[in-house]
């Protein structure tokens, strides 16, 4: 038998979803996605997909690169302490970066937001980081998805998710296939964490009973929330003129896995690639980070970057002038390895003195 009809009427908003704050969103994000228009892409926002002309970008023969990517947990840091402003940028830097180590350049970027409850003003705070990160790209924020999803999050949470198309001529494209034995590995230095190793940081937080709103112990000028939320350095303007003069034989985007497990991904079988742990002064939020956990070094080579964010393999004979011209683009850059024959693999090594070792020690990881 059929249940009897409710005597009440249900609707969407007596389930938990407003369509009118869904709407109000969307209208007041539009300006901030037509701020990131770009050749090929009039960045406006509405439709059910958004279009993108290759041929008005510049491109004649291109192949396609796509990535995806999230920020981890460091979405829930900034949750808890009102740090919604950049944490978007994390998330453009996080799917653009992987695409320039294909030499790939970004173009346009969709952003997913899920939450139980729409808080507009949250949220618009949130897209308005992500239209920073692509404007920091150089890419369109061409659409995206706002999902209001109630008993799926707890008051107040939301995630994100980021989706990032790129191209690259063909012929252009890196493949790690011209590395080869004696070029050297340049690093740029890091913004801070990044988007890594932040259940890691979160549980030191909480175990150790930090104040992470009181200025840091190692920075006494900057609160210890505000260099822990620091968002994740873009790298594809400063990359992307040498990317196509050829200048650069692979690059390595060190997220998870840290400097130990990233480089090798980059690697042809028969090369090894051996970084020394000294040759570039260690970021005193990861001395702190390593103090207060009693990290092994060993440990700290495959969690963090270790204030290293992207590592260049290029030919000897082009270390000194692209060092220049890269610092010249804004980034600090550090001699920090070179290629040799071996199994395709990684080691970090350093001496007694660095990264607080008590001995010399390596980490090696083969891939």
């Amino acid at each position: 038998m059929p249940n009897n009809p409710p005597s009440k009427s249900y609707s969407y908003e007596q389930a938990g979803v407003s369509i009118a704050a869904g709407n109000a969103l969307v209208k007041a994000i539009g300006p901030l996605a037509r701020s990131t228009a770009r050749a090929g892409a009039d960045a406006e926002l509405g439709g059910f997909g958004g279009f993108f002309d290759l041929r008005a970008a510049g491109y004649k023969d291109p192949l396609l690169v796509a990535g995806n990517d999230g920020v981890g947990t460091k979405v829930k840091l900034a949750i808890d302490h009102d740090r919604h402003d950049a944490i978007g940028i994390d998330l453009v830097a996080m799917c653009v970066n992987d695409l320039i180590v294909q030499g790939a350049e970004p173009l346009f970027f969709l952003d997913y937001f899920a939450t139980g409850k729409l808080d507009n003003g949250v949220a618009e705070r949130v897209v308005a980081g992500i239209a920073d990160g692509c404007k920091l790209a150089g890419c369109a924020l061409i659409g995206g998805e706002t999902a209001e999803m109630p008993g799926m999050y707890a008051p107040g949470d939301y995630d994100l998710a980021g989706f990032c198309v790129g191209a690259v001529e063909r012929g252009e494209q890196l493949t790690g296939s011209t590395v080869a034995v004696g070029d050297v590995l340049l690093g740029l230095e890091s913004s801070g964490v990044h988007s890594n190793g932040y259940s890691l940081v979160r549980r030191l937080a909480a175990d150790m009973g930090w104040k992470l709103d009181r200025p840091a112990l190692f920075d006494p000028d900057r609160l210890l929330i505000d260099t822990l939320i620091e968002p994740t350095r873009i790298y594809v303007k400063s990359l992307l003129p040498f990317i196509r003069a050829g200048r650069i034989h692979a690059l390595a985007h060190i997220t998870g896995g840290g400097l130990l497990e990233n480089v090798p991904r980059v690697l042809p079988e028969g090369l090894h690639a051996r970084i020394d742990a000294g040759a570039w002064p260690q970021p005193r939020l990861m001395a702190f980070l390593q103090a207060q956990g009693n990290i092994e070094p060993a440990e700290m080579a495959r969690t963090f970057n270790c204030g290293i964010g992207m590592v260049l393999a290029v030919a000897a004979d082009e270390v000194a002038s692209l060092q220049t011209d890269l610092e010249a683009a804004g980034e600090k850059v550090h001699v920090i390895g070179a290629i040799e024959a071996g199994q395709r693999g990684c080691t970090v090594q350093g001496g007694a003195e660095d990264w607080s070792a008590r001995a010399v020690w390596e980490a090696v990881h083969l891939a």
